[in-house]
């Protein structure tokens, strides 16, 4: 059953009814509560709203994006996801004047230059140490300094910085200790924040595992059989021969600022879709998705759109799977199954 859309729905109806103005960044003015919350069963299915259509080939490609750690959007454009250009183009207007000519002086010039001017991407479609850098290469400090000595025993220095791969740390540690409350990734560098040009809305994310019971592990054993094959008569050994996970994983995002309408549906598949990869890297079941919402707001543009969403009767969620994955690699192909859905309803979006 599809109680995620409800949830959704229940969300945007509080904030119109409860919700305080605001004013925000981008000076167009928001209505906002404080501290929501979002929970889906992933057996229910993926987490993907129906009550709108979703761009999922956009969220997957930005997702492939963090796990390369690239801060870059060459890459995004290049596939078609759209959803930072426009932060680098403002990015490039407060750093610009009148002397560049000729120069892009629309968004559009500026994204045609980005896919054809190697030099101008690498400068301008670079946006700092956001949320792939931190994932992957969180800097520490000036890093250690290494001794070497020429032939004739002279001894020279080298240094440099150190990184840590926050998300390959994850998965040795879920590996190897699951019961672990440090299995946490953060994008929240306070040393770093004001070289990015968005600090990370959705900061960072926690996972649990816990063990299968058999009677679960049956069920998931009784799922990937034909139905002759069904049985209730195993034991875990049984269940260990087959391949059947032993334990289950859950994920839950911590996110510092809301985009209701906009954002937040996209966050939500997201991290489903990270949870999913994670849980077949480690051999998990995919179990609960939750997300702790801050500033929880609707833009005052997007008060029309979301009246319209509340107004629809939601379908039954569909499900993705996940094939040829290297997830260090931020590689994975998916193919989404029965997604059935509404139109999709337009908004501005305000950088």
């Amino acid at each position: 059953m599809n109680k995620l859309d409800k949830e959704y729905q229940m969300l945007l109806e509080y904030i119109l009814g409860n919700g305080v103005e605001k004013k925000d960044r981008t000076g167009t003015g928001t209505i906002s509560v404080f501290g929501t919350q979002i929970r889906h069963n992933m057996k229910d299915g993926f987490p993907l709203l129906t009550t709108k259509r979703m761009a999922v080939k956009t969220m997957m490609t930005e997702l492939k994006w963090f796990l390369k750690g690239d801060t870059n959007i060459k890459y995004l454009v290049d596939n078609k996801c759209n959803v930072w250009n426009g932060d680098a183009y403002k990015k490039y207007k407060d750093n610009t004047s009148e002397e560049y000519g000729n120069d892009p002086d629309t968004l559009e010039e500026f994204i045609d230059r980005i896919k054809t001017d190697e030099h101008f991407a690498a400068v301008w479609g670079e946006l700092g140490p956001i949320y792939g850098s931190q994932w992957r290469s969180w800097r520490v400090g000036k890093g250690i300094e290494t001794t070497l000595k020429t032939e004739d025993g002279q001894t020279l220095y080298e240094s440099g910085s150190m990184y840590i791969d926050q998300i390959a740390d994850l998965i040795k540690e879920l590996k190897t200790n699951p019961d672990s409350r440090r299995l946490m990734v953060s994008a929240w560098n306070v040393g770093e924040l004001d070289k990015m040009t968005l600090p990370p809305c959705h900061y960072g994310f926690q996972m649990n595992t816990r063990e299968l019971n058999l009677d679960e592990r049956i069920d998931l054993y009784n799922q990937s059989t034909l139905p002759g094959n069904q049985s209730s008569d195993y034991f875990h050994e049984h269940m260990d021969q087959y391949g059947i996970p032993r334990r289950a994983i859950s994920l839950m995002w911590n996110q510092r600022s809301c985009d209701l309408f906009l954002g937040i549906p996209f966050n939500i598949s997201s991290y489903g879709a990270l949870l999913c990869l994670i849980a077949e890297e480690v051999n998990m079941v995919p179990d609960e998705l939750i997300g702790n919402l801050g500033d929880t707001h609707l833009y005052k543009n997007h008060l029309d759109q979301a009246n319209e969403q509340i107004s629809r009767d939601a379908y039954p969620l569909p499900t993705v799977k996940f094939t040829n994955i290297d997830l260090l690699a931020g590689e994975f192909d998916y193919e989404v199954i029965d997604y059935k859905y509404h139109p999709s309803i337009k908004a501005p979006l305000s950088n």
